[in-house]
């Protein structure tokens, strides 16, 4: 059922020529030892696992979904995923990224955001277990106890036990300060919890002994609304004095949903009835914590993304060189067959290349934001980790909703090219339009996204840290500007950022007399922003392209068309959404809610 092959040269050519991710880990301390050749190996490795392990149960996951017991409340996965988890346990993949002192390999972020990628062009569906539990990790490890970290993280590390987070219920989705779960303390420092929650990823399976699920509820005299939110940890089981997995908590599966998509990963909804839990944090400031887990999930949903992105353009680019139909209009390219490949006729071409450029324009992307989030947490320089998460923060709604928008768009480009065939089950490409979609919607839908980037990460601090990102285009224009080879990126890049510039500075001015122009302006200003940054690895990895044009390896070539085609083809948009964003709030509220 079709094909997937890690893209390990472009990933290569990221990390190595355009980040030059070992010099960078010189300056920090724990990952001073990582060179290329451990990079190229993890990558590598990542490859086989992806590509024998985990794609061949993509589109059989799919049709078989996954199963539930009325009886028993417990949920088996698809034939195969257990399997193949265990051998993710046993290969030290759940520990890839995680601290040495609690049993992980300690690399860095950057390289596990590759494999991440991987994981998800190979299986979503399957990458969801474990996935979230980077996240309760990540949680865990900054706002837990001592206790909780001696218990808890080792086993997450280790993927021996798996992590959810447990945040929407039936009557509040974006809105959590509308939640109703409530937590009554115990004599003995623990939590009484009962209330029911909705849309949990993974929240059971049979992949792992232990589930750890990180609940979000309400204490006795908590305030009302999202400042009166505490977090707390809810095991499956619950641990006993030798660390093992003991009584079973009051938490179960209620039901499983019946979805458009990702059919292979278990999307429970999980009851809690006197379940036991411990606070994570202080109280009252659940949200503060779960933001640590929901900001990783977020860039986790970004990658997965990409991962659709790239493996339905790799597939689509397969049948359009094996599929002939018609011929050529500027004549026969395949004069000794009945007709042409499909690959020849341009809007197929165009189909192809978008779905190339928004996976290649991602992947520097997110690498790059990644390197930043390993600066953030091990540079020895405070001001350059404050620098570094100033920018992980303005990034990471781009991150999530750009490169799912185009994944969107992508994948929907790529069954196009398929025809009708593409619309069938048979060929595996409709199973990524679907499995695509949700990722436009949960942690955060791309509004809120958008919302967050514009009302929060920008105009609320007077875009300080929209100007510091552009500081660094503004340099690069400037180094580059002179170079007639280089003008067709720059000169592009440059003038985006002026706009971008000009756009912030008349939507904040409007959003003084009526916040609603930010509400109005937040989806186009969010792929006008995607856009920027973009266009400005495109034109980063053009100008390692030019240098490289006449080595004789022909990658250079492809890169450098596919940025040409980025500039022409897709950068366009910008003019639009820079016209839809000005064109403020007036259009969408003047009519009256009785007349839609």
């Amino acid at each position: 059922m079709g094909q997937y092959v890690a893209p390990i040269r472009d990933m290569q050519f990221v990390l190595h020529e355009l980040l030059n991710v070992t010099e960078e880990f010189k300056n920090l301390p724990r990952y001073q030892e990582i060179d290329a050749d451990i990079i190229n190996q993890v990558l590598e490795e990542g490859a086989k696992f992806t590509q024998e392990v985990l794609f061949p149960l993509n589109h059989s996951g799919d049709r078989e979904g996954c199963h539930y017991d009325k009886e028993t409340k417990k949920v088996t996965t698809p034939k195969g995923f257990k399997e193949a988890y265990k051998q993710y346990v046993e290969g030290g993949w759940a520990a890839l990224a995680c601290d040495a002192e609690y049993g992980g390999q300690g690399l860095p972020v950057s390289l596990n955001n590759s494999f991440y990628e991987m994981l998800n062009s190979s299986n979503q569906a399957w990458s969801m277990y474990p996935g979230l539990s980077h996240g309760a990790y990540e949680c865990l490890k900054e706002h837990g106890t001592d206790e909780q970290k001696t218990v808890y993280l080792p086993k997450l590390a280790s993927g021996e036990w798996t992590g959810t987070m447990c945040l929407t219920e039936a009557h509040c989705g974006t809105d959590l300060g509308l939640l109703r779960t409530k937590a009554e303390p115990q004599g003995d420092g623990s939590y009484s919890i009962t209330g029911s929650k909705i849309f949990i990823s993974a929240g059971e399976h049979d992949m792992s002994e232990n589930i750890i699920h990180l609940v979000l509820a309400r204490l006795p005299d908590a305030p009302t609304g999202s400042k009166g939110i505490s977090l707390f940890l809810v095991p499956k089981f619950i641990p006993d004095a030798s660390g093992q997995p003991g009584a079973r908590n009051g938490i179960a599966c209620g039901a499983i949903e019946e979805k458009m998509g990702i059919h292979g990963n278990a999307t429970c909804q999980m009851n809690l009835d006197g379940a036991k839990g411990w606070l994570i944090g202080q109280p009252n400031k659940g949200l503060n914590a779960m933001f640590v887990f929901m900001n990783a999930a977020r860039l986790g949903v970004g990658m997965q993304g990409l991962g659709l992105t790239e493996v339905a353009y790799q597939n689509a680019l397969v049948y359009a060189k094996d599929r002939i139909q018609m011929r050529s209009l500027s004549g026969p390219k395949a004069p000794d067959r009945p007709a042409d490949p499909i690959i020849v006729h341009p809007d197929v071409r165009r189909m192809l290349l978008t779905a190339k450029a928004y996976a290649e324009g991602a992947r520097a992307f997110t690498s790059y934001v990644a390197l930043q989030i390993d600066r953030e947490l091990n540079h020895p320089d405070e001001e350059v980790r404050k620098e570094a998460a100033d920018e992980v923060a303005l990034l990471t709604p781009i991150v999530k909703a750009f490169l799912t928008d185009n994944a969107w768009i992508s994948t929907s480009e790529a069954l196009q090219v398929y025809g009708g065939h593409g619309y069938i089950a048979e060929w595996g490409m409709e199973q990524y339009v679907r499995d695509a979609r949700i990722n436009m919607i949960y942690e955060g839908t791309n509004t809120v996204q958008s919302l967050d980037l514009l009302g929060r990460k920008i105009l609320m601090d007077n875009g300080a840290k929209l100007r510091k990102f552009g500081e660094k285009i503004k340099s690069f224009v400037e180094d580059n500007g002179l170079s007639e080879e280089m003008s067709e990126f720059v000169t592009p890049l440059g003038e985006l950022g002026e706009k971008v510039t000009k756009l912030t500075m008349e939507i904040g001015m409007k959003a003084f007399q009526n916040q609603d122009e930010v509400g109005a302006a937040a989806v186009p200003y969010l792929r006008v922003a995607g856009h920027l940054v973009f266009s400005y690895f495109f034109a980063q990895m053009a100008k390692i392209a030019l240098e490289k044009k006449d080595s004789g390896d022909r990658f250079y070539e492809a890169k450098l068309a596919t940025a040409r085609f980025y500039f022409a083809r897709l950068y366009p948009e910008t003019a639009m959404l820079i016209r839809q964003a000005r064109s403020g709030a007036s259009n969408l509220l003047a009519l009256d809610a009785e007349l839609f």
